[in-house]
């Protein structure tokens, strides 16, 4: 064989090496720019599915089935949208979950935000996978917090779940900044109203839920719901008037409609396209009915 034959295959290999360390070479640089370009520019929030998408198990979110209600509300969507909220006056809070990504708190309170619930759990099995993260730091950015459990009363009996939600997230302490746990119950997100309980069962339901709670806490959980849902899955109930506390979500107006066997309001959602420093993209706005200091009383158990 020629001298310059024996030698080529060599060559050709060093040739072919070079161009893989190159290749190899140019693929790193690429990664290295992509990971520089993703860390300069902000994370958003995912968005959250809508009224008529498909809601998979741990997707929900306080509202979801407010929406399939009354709709987006008026002026504004959920992607972006331009409502002005009803009353930004007095204590004002928000509700998150994991859908809203990273959350810068401290510029959440600096921009007037004194109380922020955050989900916590869901149905029998979901843990939210933001809590931890959400509930720490918000209460180290000076909030009164509180979790909330998004209910699914066609999954289990209501003390299953609310063992569930006191066993991660759900719990009380008399600290000066945690308030007593949510029962998000509205609109089924995946199915029936009522999720196919009658009127007589979601009052089992809902009662087996509030006393277990109160049972692992020694606090009355607060309910989330709207006039619509409650007056119909429930039958204008008046069972827990004198228990929990009432969160009404109704978007839109200049006074939220108050469910039967409610006296009043204690929190009202106002809207769900609201915008808050520290919060990439839309987001529920509250208002406390009271002033700091009652806040604080609900908080401690002093109300």
């Amino acid at each position: 064989m020629p001298a310059n034959s024996s030698r080529s295959p060599h060559r050709r290999r060093a040739r072919s090496g070079t161009a893989a360390r190159a290749a190899a070479l140019g693929g790193t640089l690429t990664a290295v720019l992509a990971l520089v370009l993703t860390l300069a520019v902000p994370a958003s929030a995912a968005q959250p599915p809508g009224p008529g998408e498909r809601i998979q198990p741990g997707e929900a979110y306080m509202g979801v089935g407010t929406r399939i209600e009354q709709g987006t509300p008026p002026g504004g969507d959920r992607d972006g949208g331009t409502l002005a909220p009803a009353d930004t006056s007095g204590v004002q809070g928000i509700d998150v979950s994991h859908w809203q990504g990273s959350i810068n708190w401290n510029s959440v309170k600096a921009a007037g935000i004194d109380f922020a619930y955050i989900k916590a759990t869901e149905g029998t099995s979901f843990k939210d996978s933001r809590f931890g993260a959400n509930y720490t730091s918000a209460y180290y950015a000076g909030l009164i917090r509180g979790a909330y459990h998004f209910a699914r009363p066609n999954y289990s009996n209501g003390a299953t779940q609310a063992n569930f939600f006191a066993s991660n997230g759900g719990a009380w302490s008399r600290d000066n900044q945690t308030l007593p746990g949510v029962l998000d119950i509205e609109h089924n997100p995946s199915g029936a109203m009522c999720y196919g309980l009658s009127t007589t069962q979601m009052r089992t339901w809902i009662n087996d839920f509030s006393t277990t709670y109160r049972a692992r806490t020694g606090r009355d959980v607060v309910i989330y719901t709207t006039a619509s849902w409650w007056n119909t899955c429930t039958g204008r109930w008046t069972g827990m008037s004198d228990k929990a506390p009432l969160w009404i979500a109704h978007w839109g107006v200049s006074s939220p409609t108050v469910p039967s066997g409610f006296p009043t309001w204690t929190i009202w959602q106002y809207t769900a396209t609201g915008r808050v420093g520290g919060v990439a993209g839309d987001v529920d706005r509250n208002k406390f009915n009271g002033s700091m200091s009652r806040l604080l009383a609900l908080a401690n158990n002093t109300a």
